[in-house]
């Protein structure tokens, strides 16, 4: 527990100040469908939006170096565990 409160309190929260309300909304979806890697399709299921209206966000954040493309259509965490930390954390 004091690992995870250390984590959270310091590594990924300065990861998730990093990010827009827009890329927290997007990251929020990913770790709500919970282990990764996701479908792009199911992230834009999951915020109620059309994938085409995404692209922008999901480039954001790659660029930003949160999250990657390990196959088409397909996106993960960067970070071992941040969407355990989403979950936990999550408003």
């Amino acid at each position: 527990p004091t690992v995870f409160k250390r984590l959270d309190e310091g590594f990924f929260r300065v990861r998730m100040e990093r990010l827009t309300p827009t890329a927290r909304d997007y990251v929020y979806a990913m770790a709500a469908l919970g282990r990764g890697p996701y479908r792009s399709a199911d992230v834009a299921e999951e915020l109620g939006k059309p994938l085409s209206a995404l692209g922008t966000t999901r480039a954001t954040i790659i660029r930003k170096g949160m999250i990657h493309s390990p196959a088409y259509g397909e996106i993960a965490f960067t970070v071992p565990m941040f969407e355990d930390h989403i979950r936990r954390n999550t408003p």
